[in-house]
């Protein structure tokens, strides 16, 4: 039974005792009837409103959810592929990007895997190669 249909039933046995509102008691137990009546449409309102609210945050998870899947799937397709990658590689190791000339994808590359001197690129399969050469001449 709903809160309001329990505080009209409380409401209705209240006016079937026929309570005198001129005495003191019967005004404070008429009072509360209309309190609980009024407070009782209060909560009702509130539990509606919560119902829609977790309904949208329902939906909302899913819909991150779903952007997780497809921002993350390019992220894990692209070190799935990679052999070089390592899993236990740390986070805070400082990263450089490449681009492939030939697919145009960008690749974070960690110091180690540029030191190797090449990597095949994790979209298309073509062979990237690091000439440092000029760099080291430089710093002579």
């Amino acid at each position: 039974m709903e809160l309001s249909n329990k505080a009209a039933y409380i409401k209705g046995l209240i006016d079937g005792l026929k309570i005198d509102d001129s005495t003191p008691e019967g005004k404070v137990i008429i009072a509360m009837a209309e309190l609980l009546e009024e407070m009782s449409g209060t909560v009702e309102d509130i539990a509606a409103e919560v119902d829609e609210t977790v309904d949208v945050i329902d939906g909302l998870h899913e819909d991150l959810s779903d952007l997780e899947d497809v921002v993350f799937s390019d992220y894990e397709d692209t070190y799935d592929n990679d052999e070089d990658y390592d899993d236990d590689e740390p986070l805070d190791e400082e990263l450089y990007e490449c681009v492939c000339p030939t697919c145009g994808d960008t690749i974070c590359l960690s110091e180690e895997l540029i030191a190797n001197g090449s990597i095949d690129c994790p979209n298309c399969g073509e062979s990237l190669e690091f000439d440092f050469s000029d760099i080291e001449e430089e710093e002579e």
